[in-house]
């Protein structure tokens, strides 16, 4: 820079006031708090900031100067292959526009200018309280558990589409189930030094995980004839923890449990290098923990070569023979395992191939796609990027908000809100593939979606647990439990993505409507595409949340199953994010499963599902939710028709089942839904373990803290007319427990020996009572005109017994109190009817409330 105009513009230009509260206010914040492994000490933070190179000086150049990042000088650093040629020509436009954005002389540098330097009207975008693009990069870098050791390569995969129908494997019987041999009979190949399990808990993180140098855990090759196998998972979303060669080209895998815990191993993602070409290769996963699985209806495991990517355009593939899902019968004292085999030829010597569960999809992919959004300057118009909070680990958890801008503050105030979430269960990756095509349609120029985002506002959240994506889990976040279980927690450090997502939704149903809420899933065990509901217990929606179901299954017939679907609410499911999400008043509250295998439905039976179907779905997703919200309720009431249908048969087919003939006309539908419905459980993942060890104390403390707030803060009553009630409720009480305590022979002559007191109390300081008086009479007189405050049936009752009472005992005399406070006698109260208490006996008092004092009987002024 030029010192002397730098000391001259130092010298006319004035702190501006809004940025020095920013800084002063947000530093519990940070300013962008990426840079940082950690929280952000604020005054430190704050300097870094400012004195960080990578940012261009703009305006004054003075102290508080506005620093604007420097795009073009940060692309260049990293994720060169995520940015097209048209990002960098907008990068430049920025970069070149930067220089008029501000004026030393203005007073303010947040408004915006034309491209004549004249001050447009508009403010500026405010600052992220959290950045989306770190020091060294566009993309925060992913970061590990200091347990993790990571290799350094990026390890990327092509999209591709099959050109051909991938089928099942048809099983013959004949397959061959081998004998798990073991490391005491093989040769070990490859073996995670250490892995923590559910004897530890996370601790620390940082990008890049373990520190000091990744070990070599493949074995050394004698020479070019040695055909072993080396292998590979210590990358993004990898899973294998031990390789056993047992015998010249077969070999036995072992799965790594979830991180911190001893269980869920289902989801495997490795690299195989070293191949030999038409050699018949066998795998056998051997420690699977569910009894069924998908494997055993002819799923194959997903292939890919970098070989035939490269010179081929050819992805993922199904491939895979002699499948075979199967008992372990090694028993080791605790749960049993199963074993999964399959074999393989590979397409070429000296390639390096790829083995998935299903089709990867990794927390940079994500990365990538979410930056390419906020690079376009159409999309990010309409699509805001947000960050809901930060994981355990620390890694941005995304919030994207889609809508149009509104004309007026009224249509603004009218949209409804959708919400999607997706990768609670990192290894359930089918949820991010359906959450890409959603994402892909809505931010659209397609007419139908310019329609949806004039009419709803969708919060989406496209990876709910990028820790357990990022480590290989298949069902838990860091935390050692599964997020889909704890929906209710308290303890905000611990669950912090679920804990931010509920409290997000919780202030986006006091704002407006929730039409939809909807987490993408993947299952292991059934065929197709399917949701789970809640019953709805209101006459008035009755079958309502069955609507949408039902419309999906006819906008995307050979994918979605309707019959799968399935609405009981279980009390092991209470802690999901479907039922917290229904609780809290989201009627249409779904969790959408999709098989890791294909579908058994019209044109595509038999077959196995690729990223383009998955992609697919979300854009039907959309297509139904137009048919949802149409005006025209002539779809809506087809649909409830056919589904009073087809409940009628599900409840015959029931009675017939049980050997019972029941004429359930006018009746049938106030049957139970819940009963006629089978449960969804059966998975060994369904129930949940409780919170660790080392947190338990933690909850406990929580739940006193909460326990003694709500002593301590008693709910306040929400209108004077339960006020009154509540208040009528404790005097009945007291006057309930004197008629039963006191004998009955002394209870006239005591009422009678109080009653001159109190009226002589009242003559005398009658100025002093008042004042006392009116604050809380005038609640129980009503404030509100046309609100009736006459005493309950149990009033009456009372006063009726003491008075039949009074005259058993003292035939002829009458009591009579009333003059004293009113002489109206058409006020008095017949014995079988309430009493009409006068709303303005006495004056409305604007002071404000005092204490009032408890007499021994209120009604007493009613007495007859």
């Amino acid at each position: 820079m030029f010192p002397a105009l730098e000391t001259e513009l130092k010298q006319q230009t004035l702190p501006d006031p809004y940025e020095d509260f920013m800084y002063h206010h947000l530093q519990y914040y940070g300013y962008f708090k990426a840079e940082r492994g950690s929280l952000p000490n604020s005054a430190t933070h704050q300097h870094v900031w400012k004195n960080n190179p990578r940012y261009l000086l703009s305006g004054s150049f003075g102290e508080t100067a506005d620093l604007i990042p420097d795009p073009l000088q940060k692309e260049k650093h990293l994720w060169p292959t995520c940015l097209s040629s048209t990002v960098h020509r907008q990068i430049e436009a920025v970069n070149r526009d930067s220089l008029m954005l501000s004026s030393p002389l203005l007073k303010s540098r947040q408004l915006l200018h034309d491209d004549l330097g004249e001050v447009n009207s508009r403010l500026r975008e405010p600052r992220d309280l959290f950045a989306f693009f770190s020091s060294s990069g566009p993309l925060q870098a992913p970061r590990w558990p200091i347990e993790c050791e990571v290799i350094k390569e990026n390890i990327h995969h092509i999209e591709w589409v099959p050109p051909q129908p991938e089928y099942f494997y048809q099983p013959t019987g004949n397959e061959k189930v081998p004998e798990i041999v073991g490391e005491e009979k093989g040769t070990v190949v490859y073996q995670l030094d250490s892995v923590p399990t559910e004897d530890s808990y996370f601790t620390s993180s940082r990008v890049g995980g373990k520190r000091g140098i990744i070990k070599e855990l493949a074995v050394t090759l004698q020479g070019p004839e040695d055909n072993t196998l080396l292998f590979e998972s210590r990358f993004e979303s990898g899973n294998l923890q031990k390789a056993v060669r047992v015998n010249t080209y077969e070999y036995e895998l072992t799965l790594r449990t979830d991180l911190y815990t001893n269980k869920h191993t289902q989801w495997f993602y490795f690299r195989v290098q070293n191949t030999r070409k038409d050699v018949t290769y066998r795998f056998t996963i051997v420690n699977l923990l569910k009894p069924k699985s998908l494997y055993t209806i002819g799923m194959k495991p997903l292939m890919y070569s970098q070989l035939d990517a490269s010179t081929h355009s050819i992805g993922w593939r199904r491939e895979g023979d002699e499948i075979r899902y199967y008992r372990n019968n090694t028993e080791d004292g605790q749960q049993p395992f199963y074993c999964l085999t399959w074999t393989i030829q590979f397409p070429h010597d000296q390639d390096t191939c790829f083995f998935a569960h299903f089709y990867p999809y990794t927390y940079t992919d994500l990365q990538c796609f979410l930056l390419s959004v906020a690079n376009s300057p159409v999309q990010s118009q309409f699509c805001k990027l947000r960050t809901l909070c930060t994981s355990l680990a620390g890694n941005t958890v995304y919030l994207l908000t889609i809508t149009n801008p509104a004309r007026t503050p009224q249509e603004a105030a009218a949209k409804k809100a959708v919400v999607l979430t997706a990768r609670v269960h990192p290894g359930e990756s089918n949820g991010s593939w359906i959450m890409k095509g959603f994402l892909d349609f809505i931010l659209s120029n397609s007419p139908d979606a310019q329609l949806l985002r004039d009419i709803f506002i969708f919060k989406v959240v496209p990876m709910l647990n990028p820790d357990g994506v990022i480590v290989g889990n298949y069902r838990c976040s860091l935390a050692g439990r599964d997020l889909n279980r704890h929906y209710k927690t308290i303890l905000k450090e611990s669950f912090p993505c679920i804990w931010h997502t509920r409290n997000m939704i919780k202030r986006l149903l006091e704002e407006r409507e929730v039409l939809l809420y909807c987490d993408l899933h993947g299952h292991s065990r059934k065929s197709n595409i399917f949701l789970y509901g809640c019953n709805n217990n209101d006459r008035k929606f009755w079958l309502h949340e069955r609507v949408f179901p039902l419309m999906l299954s006819k906008n995307a017939p050979d994918k979605f199953s309707f019959h799968s679907c399935n609405f009981k609410v279980q009390k092991c499911k209470e802690g999901t994010g479907r039922v917290v999400m229904w609780r809290m008043g989201i009627l249409n509250s779904y969790t959408m499963e999709s098989t890791f295998g294909g579908s058994t439905l019209g044109n595509k039976r038999d077959t196995h599902f690729t990223p383009e179907d998955l992609k697919s779905l979300g854009y039907h997703v959309c297509d139904t939710l137009l048919d949802f919200c149409d005006p025209d309720r002539t779809k809506f009431m087809q649909c409830l028709a056919e589904l009073k249908e087809l409940l009628q048969q599900e409840i015959h087919k029931k009675f017939k089942e049980l050997g019972q003939d029941m004429d359930l006309e006018g009746s049938w539908s106030d049957i139970s839904l819940s009963d006629i419905e089978s449960s969804t459980s059966g998975s060994d993942s369904s129930l949940s373990d409780g919170l660790p060890v080392h947190l338990l104390n933690t909850a406990d403390e929580l739940n006193q803290k909460k326990k003694m707030y709500k002593k301590k803060k008693r709910k306040p009553l929400q209108s004077r007319k339960q006020r009154n009630k509540q208040y009528q409720k404790s005097n009945l009480m007291q006057e309930s427990k004197l008629t039963e305590d006191a004998p009955e022979g002394a209870g006239f002559a005591s009422t009678l020996q109080k009653q001159p007191a109190f009226f002589k109390n009242s003559e005398n300081t009658s100025s002093s009572m008042m004042k006392n008086e009116k604050p809380r009479l005038n609640e129980l007189n009503g404030r509100d005109k046309g609100t009736s405050l006459g005493p309950s049936k149990m009033t009456t009752l009372i006063l009726t017994k003491n008075k039949e009472r009074m005259q058993r005992e003292k035939p002829g005399f009458t009591v009579s109190c009333s003059p004293k406070r009113n002489t109206n006698p058409s006020q008095e109260p017949a014995p079988d009817t309430k009493p009409n208490w006068s709303r303005n006996r006495y004056p409305a008092t604007k002071g404000g409330r005092t204490t009032a004092v408890v007499y021994p009987s209120l009604h007493i002024y009613t007495y007859p």
